[in-house]
Parts: C-alpha cells; structure tokens; sequence
C-alpha cells in the first residue's frame, strides 16, 4: 500500500515529510529547500508531488501538536531527561498519481 507520514518536531520550526510505497520510500520533502527529493530519480520523471502539499501537512500537524499540548495542560521537560520531540502521523496515507508507475 501507498502511504506518508510526517514529523514534527516540538522544539523547532522543523519536522520530516516521506511518502513510502509497500514498504519502500518513494521520496521525501526537504523542508529548508522546499522541494521533492526521490529515491531514484526516474519516479520524479513519472509522476510529481508538490513540495508545498507537504509544507502545509506539516503546518497543520504543529497546529495540531499545539492544540493538544495546550488541552493536555502540559508542562515542558527541562531537565534533559525527555526527548525534545513528538510526532504526528496524521496521514496514514496519501494518494500519488502514480500515472504509468504501476
């Protein structure tokens, strides 16, 4: 199956965007450069994925994080002893026009 998963990560404007397919990953989203990286290059000839999409999943997933922190009343670890991060899968998955891939 066709699915993403997307990170974010508590303690910074950053986060990770993949798009898996049966296991495999197709590409991800370098986020600082704001565009689509593919594992091998020939998918990217076959089909597209707009790096935007992905910026605006991982905008939603910090709106979401924030929204559940402020409800769960949550204080931040401090002392070192926590990991300084949270993620959200938010799609389990994300339909790719896939074209002549398959």
């Amino acid at each position: 199956g066709t699915y993403g998963a997307e990170f974010y990560q508590s303690h910074g404007p950053s986060g990770q965007y993949i798009h898996e397919f049966d296991g495999d990953e197709l590409f991800y989203v370098d986020l600082g450069k704001k565009e689509t990286v593919w594992q091998l290059p020939m998918f990217g000839e076959l089909t597209s994925f707009e790096a935007q999409d992905a910026l605006n999943e991982i905008a939603k997933a910090k709106h979401t994080l924030d929204v559940l922190t402020k409800r769960s009343n949550f204080t931040p670890v401090i002392n070192g002893k926590c990991p300084p991060f949270y993620f959200s899968l938010l799609n389990l998955f994300f339909h790719i026009r896939l074209h002549s891939l398959l």
